[in-house]
Order: structure tokens, then sequence, then C-alpha cells
């Protein structure tokens, strides 16, 4: 009986020990997995379209400014750097600044991303001004199907950047309320970069289709 007891104790040691996947983790790469099937669609159109109306398409793209998109791309891209910086604090149980030989190790998870906040508020801005640009050269949403799918395609996206600035300022929220950063709070800054870097894979997708696909 007594090596029975054993047996049964040291597995149930075992099954604790084992590393399961966080529940939250693996429902937002879930719900991501549906929110590539959302914006496959919104390339559908584009594909089409060009196939379709490749006179209109021609046309239109003329107005679009390249250099400006590209330069508030890098602003995006730039901004997946320093959230990823931010998670490796966060994996440090690093909220705040702290004093380290290194620069990198220096911020702490809140720093890095309100940082990366900053960097997506100036991607939206930009893209409101983009639009403003563009009205006022004679694009509005209602001039014809490609305008259609351009705002309807920029304009999902720009909500999906704001909803993950909202996010944010969530887990940066919470940071500042709990008094031991612990690994709840590490999760949450980890799902919320999933969310980040997949918007911005989908800008870097939608800036080559929309862009240089002329």
């Amino acid at each position: 009986m007594g090596s029975v007891t054993t047996t049964s104790a040291t597995y149930s040691q075992a099954m604790r020990s084992v590393k399961r996947p966080d529940p939250v983790a693996v429902g937002t790469i879930v719900w991501l997995g549906s929110e590539v099937m959302f914006f496959a669609g919104l390339f559908a159109i584009y594909f089409t379209l060009r196939s379709t109306s490749p006179g209109l398409w021609a046309e239109e793209t003329q107005l679009l400014n390249v250099p400006y998109a590209l330069v508030n791309t890098i602003i995006l891209v730039l901004s997946s750097v320093t959230c990823q910086m931010g998670v490796f604090a966060a994996e440090r149980f690093q909220p705040y600044t702290v004093k380290s030989n290194r620069f990198w190790h220096r911020w702490g998870m809140v720093e890095w991303f309100w940082l990366t906040f900053a960097l997506g508020a100036i991607f939206v801005s930009g893209q409101v001004w983009e639009y403003a640009q563009l009205v006022y050269e004679g694009m509005p949403i209602s001039a014809n199907a490609y305008a259609s799918a351009f705002y309807i395609t920029t304009g999902f996206h720009a909500l999906h950047v704001t909803g993950g600035l909202i996010a944010f300022l969530l887990v940066i929220g919470r940071a500042y309320a709990v008094k031991n950063f612990g690994r709840k709070e590490m999760t949450s800054s980890i799902v919320v970069s999933y969310y980040w870097h997949f918007v911005d894979v989908v800008w870097i997708a939608l800036f080559l289709v929309i862009y240089f696909l002329k």
C-alpha cells in the first residue's frame, strides 16, 4: 500500500508540473484565426476589382501618396518592435524602469507599451489625415467601387488598431493597479502582443496590395 500511495503522489506531482497552454492565449489565437478569414474577404474584394476594372484601378491608385503611406507603415512596424520589447520586460516580471547596464533592459513593460501606444496613435492619425487628403482630391467613399473598397478595407484595419490601443491602456492600467506584477499580468501583455503583431502583419499585406499592386 505504501508503494502505491507513493506512486500516486508522484504521479499527481508530475501532472501538476506539466505546463498547460493558457486558455486566454489559446482563445486569442483561435479568434485571430477568424480575423484572418475576415481580412481574406477584404483582400478578395481588391483582387476582384483589379481583375474586373483595371482601368478604374489604374486611375484611382494614382491619387495614393505612396511615400507618405510608407512612412506611416514604418511607424506601425516600429510599434511592433516596441511592443515585443514590452513583452520581454513582462516576462522578466519588470513592469517599470530599473537600473541596468543594458538600455533595452532599463525600461519596463509599462514604458514600452506607452511608446507602442503613441506610435499606434500616430499611425491612426496618419490614416485620418490621408483620408482627408483623398477626399479633398475628389475621392470620397461614394466616388466609385475602388474608393469604397479602399475606405472599407483600411477603415476596418484602423478600427482594429484602435481596439489594440484600448487593450494597451487596459494592460497598462492593470499593471498600475496590482501590487505585485505576476503571471496574470505577464499573460495579458503577451496576449495583447499577439493581437498587435497580427494587425501589423495584416497592414503590411494591405500596404503591398493597395499601394504597390498597380
